[in-house]
């Protein structure tokens, strides 16, 4: 994909998780878009070391924060 591409595509958010993004996005005076964009260029290597569906075989722990 190149780094132009603009494509749309909607994320949902948890009510607590958006609020805490659009406080860090206003305060560096920044786009949402932006803020997700660079915690992804963060975080991508630590995702892509998770397990997949495949790997987990039926029981799959639920590892989302509370």
């Amino acid at each position: 994909m190149s780094g132009t591409d603009k494509r749309k595509q909607s994320l949902y958010f948890p009510e607590d998780m958006l609020k805490e993004i659009q406080d860090e996005a206003n305060r560096q005076d920044r786009s949402l878009s932006w803020v997700v964009q660079q915690a992804w260029k963060l975080a991508r290597e630590r995702i892509k070391s998770f397990p997949s569906v495949n790997d987990m075989g039926d029981s799959l722990p639920d590892t989302r924060e509370e």
